[in-house]
């Protein structure tokens, strides 16, 4: 099992699975991230946290905790 916070800067990942539950995964849900959505790898903070991600044609930030309830292949 692969999480978003694994993925490399530049790479175009795939969502299989949102891990967590209640109002995180809600939130997560929210922003735009479902199973099946691609999502692109923008940067990454220079100590690894946040992330910066472009979801659905929008810049989104995740932190990497988040990130890490984001199975993907």
């Amino acid at each position: 099992m692969r999480t978003l916070n694994e993925a490399k800067i530049g790479q175009t990942v795939k969502v299989v699975k949102l891990h967590g539950e209640g109002a995180l995964k809600r939130r997560i849900m929210d922003m735009g991230i479902t199973r099946g959505i691609e999502i692109k790898i923008r940067k990454v903070a220079p100590l690894g946290d946040p992330i910066e991600l472009t979801v659905r044609g929008y810049e989104l930030t995740l932190r990497k905790a988040d990130a890490q309830t984001i199975e993907i292949e």
